[in-house]
């Protein structure tokens, strides 16, 4: 590792990587001629201005987090063999907490792979590299998931937006046999169906895993709507667990027919039911026509993408708080959920409680959750631990 190239701190400056954080930004750096002309991915060893070494990790002079630091000592060769003893890990993690083979096997950072998201199915693994430095990686990591797991599919998701940020190019591709458009995943006990090239992000959500039990207990023997419902996640095993009634809302027409797919293979489909509509309007249809719900589950795409948006997306969970407590039967159970990291938790439960204020309802939080354990967070990293659930009891 003595030929990477070294990169080193400001004076003054890495106060969050000196502490044990992952993320070297831009401006922290002191960036020669040299360093400039390195290319985007590049691994380099890193240390602070004291000559002090930090870690091993790669960096790209187009992103503003410009260095990303793996989970392992200075001196380590980052290759396949390092790969594959961080992929052990993560399996060995997973497998002591599941009996199926149906999680996110890597969290990035969370499994000190920074840029790297991996989701199981079986057989089938879903890849997400969002950064170069991890592009770069992609044949040895190849080379180490099919040592250690042996898949019939690798299905590269290379298409999420942030790539960009990385100058990285946009691309979806499988690695073995073609993956099924209609792939099965268990989960909660239940079958569900989830499109891997074509539906968002990896297919399926496995970080609402725990919540979905939780809210489905309490659905037992009660009515339900399921907004933003995607493939029918809270819907279908709620209905499974044995509740009387249940609505899905959601805007996209593949996401609802494998939503009713996966309520008929749960013996639910006389049940549940879907509806197309754009979630807002639909739920200001709903409480004008004063339908209620025992059990109310919102859990929307990100409203806060960036920074920037911050105050819009507030403004948005605020009125989903409000028009959802809205069509809460009294004495009712309303769940909501952020996968927006730039909203930090104090916020978004703030917003969610004005929001539950203007609809008139009075409402006590007796939940309050994120991602289930394949999800793990970078302890020195808040940014990782993005899922925020608040469950509320209403008057």
């Amino acid at each position: 590792m003595s030929k990477l190239p070294l990169l080193r701190l400001k004076p003054k400056e890495g106060r969050r990587v000196r502490a044990g954080a992952p993320w070297v930004f831009s401006n922290e750096l002191k960036l020669d001629a040299a360093a400039k002309s390195l290319k985007p991915g590049s691994l380099v060893q890193l240390e602070g201005d004291d000559g002090k070494p930090l870690g091993v990790g790669y960096f790209n002079m187009q992103s503003l987090i410009a260095v990303r630091l793996f989970d392992c000592p200075t001196d380590t060769v980052i290759d396949q063999k390092f790969l594959e003893a961080r992929l052990k890990h993560a399996l060995a993690l997973r497998e002591a907490i599941y009996d199926r083979p149906f999680y996110r096997l890597v969290h990035a950072e969370g499994d000190g792979l920074p840029g790297l998201t991996i989701d199981r199915f079986d057989a089938t693994l879903v890849v997400q590299i969002t950064t170069a430095g991890m592009e770069k990686l992609l044949d040895p990591l190849t080379a180490a998931l099919q040592k250690i797991l042996k898949p019939e599919s690798i299905v590269l998701r290379a298409d999420t937006p942030v790539r960009a940020l990385e100058g990285l190019e946009s691309y979806t591709r499988t690695i073995g046999a073609e993956a099924p458009h209609h792939i099965a995943v268990e989960e909660n006990g239940a079958r569900y169906f989830a499109d891997l090239a074509g539906g968002q992000k990896t297919g399926w959500y496995y970080d609402q895993r725990d919540n979905r039990a939780f809210l489905a207990k309490l659905a037992k023997g009660k009515s339900l709507l399921d907004a933003y419902c995607y493939t029918g996640g809270f819907a279908v095993l709620a209905a499974r667990a044995g509740a009387k009634e249940v609505s899905g809302v959601d805007g996209s027409a593949p996401a609802l027919a494998l939503a009713q797919d996966a309520a008929a293979a749960n013996g639910a489909d006389k049940v549940c039911h879907f509806i197309k509509a754009e979630v807002f309007e639909e739920l200001e249809r709903l409480s004008a026509k004063e339908e209620r719900f025992d059990v109310v589950a919102a859990d929307p795409p990100p409203f806060v993408k960036s920074r920037k948006d911050l105050e819009t997306g507030a403004k948005a969970y605020r009125k989903l708080a409000r028009l959802a407590a809205s069509v809460t039967a009294p004495n009712g159970i309303l769940f909501i959920a952020s996968c927006s990291h730039n909203i930090p938790l104090e916020r978004f439960a703030q917003e969610c409680a004005i929001g539950i204020q203007r609809s008139g309802r009075r409402a006590s939080l007796i939940r309050q959750a994120g991602a289930g354990p394949d999800h793990p967070a970078h302890p020195f990293l808040p940014e990782t631990a993005y899922l925020k659930a608040l469950v509320y009891a209403l008057d």
